[in-house]
């Protein structure tokens, strides 16, 4: 009879031994050989009809092989189960430690050695301690009011055809092609098309475009018209190049020059932006944006909050790791073996997630925070029809065949599930905290520093 032991190696980590008998293994292993049989196709035979002792020579030391560990993995499981053990992702056997002379026609007693990871208790000190935190409260200037109805009447403004390219206020449509120092493109080079904003060209560009028209080319290379940051991104977008290709020559064709005229303040213009409100005074429709923006920057400081909340949970909780079996996890449980220098690399990443899984798993278990399959229906049924603008009183007749698709779909399911759960646990969490809100200016707020290097001790 299969007998198993446990002994410490290290920090949560053990090495647990599963003995096996004879008696443990054979019976299973001449089971699996006759199910075998009934459904072999050897050529000669009928299926089903193939001798036994041809099945033992051809196949019978790889099934042997197969039954010995699948017991030994039985016996694990089970020992694991009976004794609750939490551990982390799967037991991996030990190196070196691994019986290598299976043999069938030699049915003896074996040893298996596995390393386990043990999964820690720990208290979440920080909310234990109240920790004092800050909810921001972004002031709604007037000048932040005037750039938002500004960038709202470009946004519904209507576009002129002009002849040349006169200021940073006309849309460029052109084309970019690689090429050489004389704006010959080599054939099969591919062409980018690109509608933008002069002003969103790099400066140097802009002055090399201005006075062009339909069909004027400019040869020019990227790390002559732009340096640093708008560099990198010029090269991303709208060339989808690396910073490699800083060097090569392409050739801007413009393909026509529009001027944006912006929309007038109106109550036509009122309706574009809020269909459903009926406004129709130049007051009103102030007021509803600076709501809109309030709004905005709620959800932008909330998300802060909770990124905050994040960080002092994972950086200020004290949780021991059993790090070398996680990083031999790390090296030898995927799908593809890392080297030693990318799981080093990859570890800090890791660590700090796991911590937050733990940390998170354990709030939710403790404090029972459940979401059930009729809310994650409903707030499905709620984002689709958002995006049509309709609201849950609405006739949409269509929406049941639409959840019955849904139904189907386990990504969006899981992933609506994982959303209304922890934004159910940053409601309990902002309960757990001592917050005291501070007014700052918008300036103010995106000085503030990082909450991960703020939090980053552990």
């Amino acid at each position: 009879m299969a007998t198993v032991s446990r002994e410490n190696i290290g920090t949560l980590h053990d090495k647990v031994t599963v003995k096996l008998v004879k008696e443990d293994y054979w019976p299973s292993f001449e089971k699996t050989l006759k199910q075998y049989a009934k459904t072999a196709n050897v050529p000669g035979f009928r299926k089903g009809m193939v001798p036994t002792a041809m099945l033992r020579k051809m196949y019978g030391q790889s099934i042997f092989t197969d039954e010995v560990l699948r017991s030994a993995g039985r016996q694990l499981e089970e020992y694991l189960n009976n004794e609750k053990v939490a551990i982390f992702a799967q037991p991996m056997v030990l190196p070196n430690e691994q019986p290598m002379n299976l043999d069938m026609n030699q049915p003896v007693d074996v040893d298996f050695a596995f390393e386990i990871g043990l999964k820690p208790d720990f208290e979440i000190t920080p909310i234990k301690n109240k920790t004092a935190l800050t909810r921001y409260k972004v002031q709604v200037a007037d000048k932040m009011l005037e750039d938002e109805i500004e960038r709202i009447k470009r946004r519904y403004g209507k576009v002129e055809d002009q002849e040349t390219v006169n200021g940073k206020d006309d849309i460029l449509y052109c084309t970019y092609e690689e090429c050489d120092a004389n704006g010959h493109v080599a054939e099969g080079a591919k062409k980018i098309e690109e509608t933008v904003l002069v002003e969103k060209v790099p400066a140097k560009l802009q002055e090399q475009v201005m006075g062009k028209k339909a069909n004027d080319t400019v040869v020019f290379r990227p790390a002559d018209v732009a340096e640093g940051d708008e560099l990198n991104a010029f090269l991303r977008e709208p060339l989808k190049e690396t910073p490699e290709a800083a060097n090569n020559y392409y050739k801007l064709t413009i393909t026509k020059v529009g001027l944006l005229i912006p929309a007038e303040l109106g109550v036509e213009l009122y309706m574009q932006v809020f269909p459903n409100d009926a406004i129709t005074s130049e007051a009103d429709f102030k007021e509803r944006i600076r709501q809109e923006l309030s709004k905005e920057y709620d959800r932008i400081t909330r998300d802060r909050l909770h990124n905050e909340i994040y960080e002092l949970l994972v950086h200020n909780t004290h949780i021991q790791l059993p790090v070398p079996f996680l990083k031999r996890w790390l090296k030898e449980g995927g799908e593809k073996p890392k080297s030693e220098q990318e799981v080093e690399n990859e570890f800090g990443s890791f660590e700090h997630q796991l911590r937050w899984t733990l940390i998170s798993d354990k709030l939710i278990l403790d404090n029972n925070i459940q979401v059930s399959r009729e809310e994650v229906d409903n707030d499905i049924k709620a984002r689709v029809l958002s995006y049509f603008g309709m609201d849950a009183d609405d006739d949409a007749p269509w929406m049941e065949g639409y959840m019955a698709k849904v139904a189907k779909d386990q990504k969006t399911l899981d992933e609506t599930y994982r959303r209304l759960l922890f934004d159910r646990l940053f409601q309990y969490l902002e309960t757990q905290f001592s917050i005291t809100e501070k007014e700052v200016s918008e300036e103010e707020f995106f000085k503030l520093p990082d909450a991960h290097a703020a939090h980053h001790q552990h």
